[in-house]
């Protein structure tokens, strides 16, 4: 899949600093610190804001996965004021990456993630990334949508999932 120069240049490099839908101020910026701020930022997911079973329930589950996550992967996130308000993550695997992102759910639909994931995609191919993909439930439709619209395209469908994946 090799995508246009036009695409591979709208990657924005973090940091970022934007003003959402909402009028708030926001910085996205990589991210190699501890995971007491993710914590903060996941403890304002509920039931209807996972997906895939992600981010897992409770505190200690949560810190094992960021674990992880901090340890392998590629992370930016979104600060507000001080506070995480999205956060986003390419883990490696061979010659390509996989891709997650989560939004509180009180800055969802204001824009966030579409810089986030500009964001998140810049970093990855500075790092020398060239391909990314990701899942996505198949009733998720604004996920899609941001998916879509950052270049990425459905690959594969598996039960009750879209598999998408882009060139960096």
């Amino acid at each position: 899949m090799a995508l246009s120069s036009d695409r591979q240049s709208r990657l924005q490099r973090p940091p970022s600093t934007v003003t959402d839908r909402e009028g708030r101020t926001v910085t996205v910026s990589a991210y190699a610190g501890d995971s007491e701020p993710l914590v903060e930022m996941y403890a304002h997911f509920d039931d209807e804001s996972r997906s895939q079973g992600l981010p897992p329930r409770g505190e200690s589950r949560q810190r094992e996965w960021l674990e992880g996550l901090l340890e392998d992967g590629l992370n930016v996130v979104v600060r507000h004021q001080g506070d995480v308000v999205g956060h986003a993550v390419l883990i490696p695997y061979d010659d390509t990456a996989e891709l997650a992102i989560f939004v509180r759910p009180d800055y969802q639909l204001a824009g966030i993630g579409t810089e986030l994931i500009r964001c998140l995609l810049g970093h990855g191919q500075e790092h020398g990334l060239e391909h990314v993909w990701l899942t996505v439930a198949r009733t998720n439709r604004i996920a899609m949508n941001l998916y879509r619209s950052a270049g990425f395209e459905t690959t594969a469908h598996k039960r009750g999932e879209h598999e998408m994946e882009r060139d960096l």
